[in-house]
């Protein structure tokens, strides 16, 4: 179901927030979810700056992701991704497309209800798979039971999105501007109470 557009904010701040705030939402959900793509949409259109958490990363060392994690392990990437987060919400407004595990620890997701508006974008396993079958970036689904393990992963996560943010965005079914819609309404809504 496509909804109207929204014309754009013509102030990088929504209405109802102080200006002496610093405004930031982040995008939680699973790999595939649309985080990124939805994020660069939304920000644009909400006048913020965009982020990726894991793009971030990437720059502070100076490879990717996966390799990261192939020479580090999961524990090191983990402090990393806390670390960037901390930063990146103790600074300006902007719209923060984080990493799908980042709700995996206790402190992400304090840090992230406490210095951020948060949006679950929600998706069906099914759909998620459609999109990362043939993903060969991901670390976590670089086995031969992927399928499976990303139908665990989105099990385990997303009670954890649901206690972190306020919004909840159903992907299934909607257009990508339909998506971005919702979300600029709703965070336009939820800043203006």
């Amino acid at each position: 179901m496509e909804r109207p557009s929204r014309p754009a904010s013509s102030s990088p701040i929504p209405a109802g927030i102080r200006s002496d705030e610093a405004f930031r939402i982040a995008l939680i959900g699973m790999p595939g979810s649309g985080k990124s793509t939805i994020g660069k949409a939304a920000s644009a259109r909400l006048g913020l700056a965009y982020v990726d958490v894991d793009q971030e990363i990437e720059q502070r060392i100076g490879s990717s992701v996966r390799s990261f994690f192939e020479r580090h392990g999961e524990p090191a990437f983990r402090d990393l991704e806390t670390e960037v987060l901390r930063d990146l919400l103790a600074g300006r407004p902007c719209l923060i497309a984080t990493g799908g595990g980042a709700v995996l620890r206790e402190e992400n997701r304090h840090v992230l209800r406490s210095r951020a508006l948060c949006v679950y974008l929600e998706a069906s396993s099914r759909l998620l798979w459609s999109r990362l079958r043939r993903d060969r970036r991901r670390p976590l689904l670089q086995f031969e039971d992927a399928e499976q393990r990303l139908r665990a992963m989105t099990a385990e996560r997303a009670p954890l999105y649901r206690q972190t943010a306020p919004i909840v965005i159903e992907t299934d079914g909607f257009s990508f501007n339909g998506v971005v819609d919702e979300l600029v309404a709703r965070v336009t809504a939820k800043s203006d109470q």
